[in-house]
């Protein structure tokens, strides 16, 4: 795991800033469906955080369901390819679907996730819900519905987000500089 451990990371984005912050999409996530039933979809693993504190804060009612997409690796930077490690998904035909992910940067995982649904099924709504929307990275036409906090070309770790599968379980969103990382 290089040179990167706790000295390293500097607050990004604070624990109290999170809670606040999801309490303002939840608000607006509740609105737009105003009680129509949601599917929730969990991209795991960096999601799962973010996840549980959102669905918990909506008001319809939900159904629960996790899948895993993989474009890092071991890496800091995404591979350009999706791996879609575990994307068992019940029918979705005439359901509002809500995806909940970490973060959208390259944007590559996210219409990966979006054309999959779309080819195979008729849904009735599709929405996207990002936690972190690093629009400086896109590379693709995929914008989030909804996301909490646009960030610039930093590595995130925290909140669900990892380095090589660690630091997921910090209560704030940190980052490193990319030349420890090397």
């Amino acid at each position: 795991m290089k040179n990167i451990n706790l000295s390293n990371i500097k607050i990004l984005i604070s624990e109290e800033e999170i809670q606040k912050r999801i309490t303002q999409i939840a608000d607006k996530i509740n609105k737009d469906y105003q009680g129509e039933e949601v599917c929730a979809i969990c991209v795991l693993r960096g999601s799962v955080m973010f996840y549980t504190d959102l669905v918990r804060q909506l008001t319809m009612p939900i159904t629960m369901e996790f899948i895993r997409l993989s474009s890092y690796g071991h890496s800091t930077s995404t591979s350009g390819k999706v791996n879609a490690v575990d994307i068992k998904l019940p029918d979705l035909t005439d359901k509002n679907v809500l995806i909940v992910e970490d973060i959208v940067d390259t944007g590559i995982t996210a219409k990966f996730l979006l054309d999959y649904i779309s080819m195979n099924f008729k849904t009735k709504s599709t929405k996207f819900v990002s936690l972190l929307d690093k629009k400086i990275a896109r590379c693709t036409d995929v914008e989030p519905d909804y996301y909490c906090f646009e960030i610039d070309d930093k590595f995130v770790v925290g909140y669900g987000l990892d380095y090589d599968n660690h630091f997921r379980n910090l209560k704030y969103i940190g980052y490193a500089d990319k030349s420890i990382l090397q």
